[in-house]
């Protein structure tokens, strides 16, 4: 387990927080979308409770390592200000003049929001001497950008070399959910994964095949699995090039004894606008002249009939094309699904993520992960670099006691040698 700054004294500390305020604007700069900020909450609070002198630090979009005033995280300050009751002072920069000054003259309980750090090509390249100047900043590292935590940028990564670094609230929250969902996870483990492509997912797929009793799989990647069972698809899009590993997917579940649902039917349409009606079709009957958009109505009860038989789930990936309202309903079915299930449940990604807030199950599911990317390489196995960097919890050794040396002990005191 790693160290979250419960378990060291921040305060009067300055304390370098990186977070994930990368949320999305519209045109004006308003926030159309504020859960990332809404994460965060928690950690700041703390820290300011605690009388640290909080230093926040994010990207926003891709800059390119360049000043862009449309990346700008000033809007986010304004409303951070807002959802806290106080003041949060913006830095015109990063690591030059305004950051210095703003940062060496807080107080205890303060906050400075950094310039976008995407502004800086060295963030991304890792730069040594870049992660440095940022830690001359604070004297302790908090990771609280799960989101991010996949990637070894100067933000993430470098700077922890130079600072005690430990996770905050939500990149604590992140590691125990998904580590309980794969590692330590009730069985039946019921896996529901989609999207466009079997090449995206096949890291979580091999990864879970060892550890899952049932893979349900939807998405526009279920088609390159029916293609592969030898159906024609129509005008679905499928990988032409993955169907020899489908066949190898399907294979080594079987051999492992590990249930693989495929959808049994698809909702199709023959162009895919917002009008166009949907109609279904069983798999190996799919028209030539249409396209699987959807899983269908059999499929939808089939993947909720074993999800209610789950202890623990994991979904990732919208079942169809969930920006199309007639080619949602295998998503939301599979959301109120996921929610009525008393099973541990891990949500990840945009669309999964949207399903459920969209319903109103946010509150009934355990855990709603904020990591994207982040999320499918833990789920692979792979060593998050903004994790693997922090500090580890000193374990608590149990001391078994030499009985037979005690007893050599106390013989040899009283024995006349």
């Amino acid at each position: 387990m790693k160290k979250t700054f419960k378990d060291i004294d921040v305060a009067g500390k300055k304390v370098f927080v990186r977070v994930d305020f990368n949320v999305p604007q519209d045109d004006n700069k308003n926030i159309t979308d504020e859960t990332r900020i809404l994460a965060a909450l928690p950690t700041i609070n703390y820290l300011v409770k605690q009388n640290a002198r909080v230093i926040l630090c994010s990207h926003l979009g891709r800059p390119k390592g360049v000043v862009n005033e449309k990346y700008s995280l000033a809007p986010v300050a304004a409303r951070l200000s807002e959802l806290l009751n106080m003041e949060v002072k913006m830095a015109e920069d990063v690591v030059g003049p305004s950051a210095k000054e703003l940062t060496s003259n807080m107080k205890d309980g303060e906050i400075v929001l950094l310039e976008n750090v995407r502004f800086h090509a060295e963030e991304e390249k890792n730069n040594d001497d870049f992660a440095r100047e940022l830690a001359s900043l604070a004297e302790i590292f908090v990771n609280d950008a799960f989101g991010t935590a996949h990637r070894a940028h100067a933000s993430t990564a470098g700077i922890a070399k130079y600072l005690p670094a430990v996770a905050g609230f939500l990149m604590d929250k992140e590691v125990v959910a998904l580590t309980n969902a794969t590692e330590n996870a009730e069985k039946p483990l019921v896996v529901i994964l989609g999207g466009a492509k079997v090449s995206d997912k096949i890291g979580v797929i091999s990864a879970l095949m060892t550890k899952a009793n049932t893979i349900l799989i939807g998405g526009a990647m279920a088609n390159t699995f029916i293609a592969a069972m030898g159906h024609d698809v129509g005008y679905s899009k499928y990988e032409a090039d993955k169907i020899d590993l489908a066949k190898e997917i399907m294979e080594k579940a079987e051999q492992l004894n590990v249930k693989l649902v495929l959808p049994v039917d698809v909702a199709a349409g023959n162009d895919l606008s917002a009008d166009v009606k949907p109609k279904n079709f069983a798999i190996d009957k799919i028209a030539k002249e249409y396209s699987a958009f959807d899983i269908g109505k059999k499929t939808c009860k089939l993947f909720a009939k074993e999800i209610k038989k789950a202890k623990t789930i994991i979904w990732n990936g919208p079942m169809g094309v969930f920006e199309f309202e007639r080619f949602k309903k295998g998503t939301l079915a599979v959301a109120k699904a996921v929610a009525k299930s008393n099973a541990l449940s891990v949500v990840g990604g945009g669309d999964s993520v949207a399903a459920i807030n969209s319903l109103g199950f946010a509150d009934k599911v355990s855990h709603i992960s904020t990591g994207g990317g982040a999320t499918l390489e833990f789920l692979e196995g792979a060593n998050l670099p903004g994790v693997a960097m922090l500090q580890d919890k000193e374990e608590k050794k149990t001391v078994t006691p030499d009985f037979a040396a005690m007893d050599k002990q106390t013989t040899d005191k009283f024995t006349d040698k």
